[in-house]
């Protein structure tokens, strides 16, 4: 839906419900203030006692265009000061903020704006966490529409969003009230529901989440997680989802994310630190929620520990195993790195911290670009050491990252592999595989083992170097040279083009050229037809990735004498020559005339 032709219209009203909080309020108020969209700012005092209601009224005084404070008695919880702010909404959207978060300065402005070009309901922008976990896997990247069967939106629950103010009154849909906890999550399932349109904000820091250096928010109790009362919570949002989505693959990926997030969750760490009459309480509300909502469709989207919890709710030993199992890191170590002819051979020790026995270690290759496109190669096993031999060929054009899997009773976990590795460990040099460049490097920010097939972001080592060149009829320029790359010939399919390169202004002109046996080619360049300026010379090869150029080196006895000729009143001169420092080929190109001529004799 387009903004509307009023230019007094409200664009988005903020929401911010206070409770005891005049420590953040003055962070949070001017980061919405400074937004660059029509606004109001409702503020909902929760019972304040701490002089934060003082504070709100003295904005208001300031700001009367923009902030307007409400005063309740304290209600124990964010549901019904939220509802309370949506009452007084006037705005085409609705943001919810708390007030010890902030937004950053452009998040308004980028959120409706995606908003307005989409007809959006929803606007989910970016959360980053200061010392609290924030929402990331919806995050990967912008889209201006995506589909709750085909993302991860409904990962995060929370209200931190941007919603269709239209939306959430012609559905009715409000927070829980008299909640501690999770009266967001049934706000949010109701609006998902609803949405036609979501999309996503995802190359700007919208929202800052804030944990309270006191630990006095809400989330930040003790009790926030109990993990009977979150299991008993969470019923309610289900069967809101379940009333407006019918049974099928949509209500099965919806019912993953409380499967996965809020009912085996509880069987994780939170379970290992329970007695074993709370283990049994625990167990036995997460068997009552499988009971009633865990479809075939659910099983098979849900990971292996959790596959295997479902099995075993009956069984607490093998519950606390698979807790144990899933809280275990994965310790491993890089021993070994190097190439057996096109094989690469990788050798450490991988295992479970605490836990003496697994039943396989492998390798995973996992590509960078594409999540499904996996490579498992299965490792040998000796003592604690493990070798795996990587077939490269068998890899697609792209980035590779290297993990080790450690697999023990039906549970797979994984760790990157590479950062922790013996000091005598290089990376092993570059080799032509076939047609394709293929490199094993180690990542800057973490050191981490990756594999790039193509070249994409590693360099790829190769030279191309000048035998002889000579003058032909057109005034082409005969040129003779050998190619090699990562110290072997590559086959002559790769050879693309000769390339001269303009320096000053980037313009390129390219010209075939043909690959002979043995590494060498010969092209004929018409180098009489290139425009004034001075011209690099380039080798391009097609290596399985982005076009791989190599500079043209060579050695001034190579390279032909310069060359001159009339013609339309021109004179022409083609200098070409080897460079001084690093002995390239390139040519310089004039273009002169008559007067030109005369003014240079005269000067």
């Amino acid at each position: 839906m387009p903004a509307t032709g009023n230019d007094d219209a409200v664009d988005v009203s903020v929401v911010i419900p206070a409770h005891n909080c005049r420590d953040y309020l003055d962070r949070c108020l001017t980061s919405v203030l400074v937004q660059r969209v029509k606004k109001e700012i409702v503020v909902v005092d929760d019972g304040s006692t701490d002089g934060s209601a003082e504070l709100l009224d003295l904005y208001a005084s300031y700001h009367k265009d923009c902030v307007r404070v409400v005063h309740l008695e304290g209600s124990g919880g964010a549901g019904r000061p939220r509802n309370v702010g949506i009452e007084h909404a006037t705005g085409r959207y609705v943001f919810f903020c708390d007030a010890d978060d902030y937004l950053g300065p452009e998040a308004l402005e980028r959120m409706v704006a995606m908003g307005d070009r989409n007809g959006s309901d929803i606007v989910l922008g970016k959360i980053v966490g200061h010392g609290r976990r924030a929402p990331m896997s919806m995050f990967q990247r912008s889209a201006d529409r995506v589909a709750l069967a085909d993302s991860t939106v409904y990962n995060s629950l929370s209200c931190f969003k941007l919603f269709r103010r239209d939306m959430l009154q012609r559905h009715r849909i409000r927070f829980g009230e008299g909640m501690l906890v999770g009266e967001d999550i049934i706000f949010s399932v109701h609006a998902y529901c609803h949405a036609r349109v979501i999309s996503v904000v995802a190359d700007y820091d919208c929202y800052h989440l804030v944990a309270r250096p006191d630990g006095s928010s809400i989330m930040q109790q003790p009790g926030s997680r109990d993990p009977i009362a979150w299991l008993t919570m969470i019923r309610e949002p289900i069967r809101l989802m379940a009333r407006h989505v019918p049974p099928g693959p949509l209500r099965d990926h919806l019912l993953r994310r409380h499967f996965r997030l809020d009912a085996f969750a509880q069987l994780g760490s939170v379970f290992l630190e329970s007695d074993d009459i709370r283990r049994k309480d625990i167990a036995r509300e997460v068997a009552a929620l499988c009971e009633e909502w865990y479809t075939p469709g659910v099983h098979e989207r849900l990971g292996s520990i959790d596959r295997q919890r479902a099995g075993a709710l009956d069984d607490i030993d093998r519950l606390v195993r698979l807790a144990r199992i899933e809280s275990a890191t994965v310790r491993r170590r890089l021993t070994g790195l190097r190439w057996d002819g096109d094989l690469l051979v990788v050798t450490g020790a991988a295992r479970l911290d605490g836990i003496s026995r697994d039943d396989g270690v492998a390798v995973i290759l996992r590509s960078r670009y594409d999540p499904h496109a996996e490579l498992v190669v299965p490792a040998q096993r000796k003592g604690g050491e493990f070798a795996a031999r990587i077939d490269v060929s068998a890899l697609d054009s792209g980035i590779w990252d290297l993990r080790i899997a450690v697999e023990l009773e039906g549970v797979v976990r994984h760790g990157r592999l590479g950062a922790e590795r013996d000091g005598d460990i290089t990376r092993p040099a570059p080799r032509l595989v076939g047609e394709m460049a293929v490199l094993p490097y180690f990542t800057r920010d973490n050191g981490n083992l990756s594999i790039d097939v193509g070249g994409h972001v590693v360099d790829v080592p190769g030279v191309a170097r000048l035998r002889r060149t000579r003058w032909s009829l057109g005034h082409r320029l005969l040129v003779d040279g050998e190619v090699s790359v990562a110290g072997a010939t590559p086959p002559a399919e790769a050879v693309r083009q000769f390339v001269w390169r303009e320096r000053r202004t980037g313009r390129e002109r390219t010209e075939p050229v043909t690959s002979l046996p043995g590494g060498t080619f010969t092209a004929r360049p018409a180098i009489g037809r290139l425009a004034p300026g001075t011209w690099d010379a380039y080798l391009e090869l097609d290596l399985g990735g982005p076009p791989a150029r190599f500079r043209i080196e060579a050695e001034e006895e190579a390279v032909a004498p310069p060359r001159r000729w009339r013609g339309a009143a021109l004179l022409r001169s083609v200098r070409p020559y080897a460079t001084a420092r690093k002995g390239r080929l390139s040519a310089v190109v004039r273009r002169m005339t008559a007067r030109s001529i005369a003014r240079r004799i005269l000067r």
